[in-house]
């Protein structure tokens, strides 16, 4: 089968090509003295165990801080019980929306927004901008689109096509050179390429930050990430890059429905929030309505 034919089968397994998800899913926790976690070690709060809902209403109300969380007339609070406080009104608005979806039980571990707030607000590794800045562009000596394999020759053949158009894109974008390789040792990237993605990372915020980072470790990719971010790839595009070699096994052999499609979804659901909290973080935008009802 030609590569492009296998890898437009592959996409068409996967539904939703063309549609950023709009349900922003993230990781955890709740009002009072609750644990959140994140899918990365080095940063993750433990995950606490699903709780029965104990709330009626979500409503947001705008303090000295920025913009607060309300369940019912308690105020929501980040693990090390800092008032928990966003400094864009839609951002409060996308965490409300995760609080206010939970059913009769909170699934803290599909509320990956609240998360991302909860580290932003806790910093638990006490890192700062230009050590978050490094942590992501370190990811550039194992980029997964940056690696390449030398057989067999389908999966050569289909990754130099879908992959190659990213390196050119993000090369032409920012002005650098960036390469791939087959070698264990990986690309050798340039110093001024480093430079040149430091420079630009650090027009960021802590916020966007802390978000950009985690969206770098769910798809193992600084180049992705970067594509996500200039709108030049939908999640779903992205998503099925970043396991470029894994579909490739599954079109195949098969795959273990339960297993992979989860797997699939999930890394989807982390990335979408990851890319829309970035997004929020970077925007001062108002938004009127503040009360959110059931």
């Amino acid at each position: 089968m030609p590569s492009g034919a296998m890898w437009r089968s592959c996409l068409c397994l996967r539904h939703g090509w063309r549609r950023l998800l709009n349900r922003p899913p993230g990781g955890p926790w709740a009002s009072v003295g609750m644990r959140a976690s994140i899918p990365i070690p080095f940063r993750a709060y433990a995950p606490p165990a699903e709780r029965k809902r104990f709330y009626q209403n979500v409503t947001i109300t705008q303090g000295e801080g920025g913009f607060e969380i309300n369940l019912d007339h308690r105020k929501l609070k980040t693990p090390q019980a800092k008032l928990f406080t966003v400094p864009s009104e839609a951002l409060a608005i996308a965490v409300a929306t995760e609080w206010d979806s939970q059913q009769d039980t909170i699934k803290f571990y599909t509320m990956h927004l609240t998360t991302l707030c909860n580290t932003s607000l806790d910093n638990p590794t006490q890192r700062n901008k230009d050590q978050l800045i490094r942590a992501a562009v370190k990811f550039l000596d194992t980029d997964t689109i940056c690696y390449r394999v030398e057989e067999p020759e389908t999966l050569v053949e289909l990754q130099k096509n879908e992959w190659d158009p990213i390196l050119e894109w993000a090369e032409k974008r920012y002005g650098v050179e960036i390469g791939s390789s087959t070698s264990i040792m990986g690309p050798s990237i340039p110093t001024r390429t480093r430079e040149v993605l430091v420079s630009h990372l650090a027009s960021y915020n802590m916020w966007a930050l802390q978000g950009i980072e985690f969206v770098v470790t769910q798809l193992k990719s600084v180049m992705l990430t970067l594509g996500l971010m200039d709108l030049h790839l939908t999640v779903e595009q992205a998503v099925l890059l970043s396991r470029l070699e894994e579909e490739y096994q599954i079109q195949k052999w098969g795959h273990v429905e339960w297993a992979h499609d989860y797997e699939l979804r999930e890394l989807r659901a982390r990335t979408a929030a990851g890319v829309l909290f970035i997004h929020l973080c970077s925007e001062s935008t108002t938004v009127k309505h503040k009360l959110l009802q059931e």
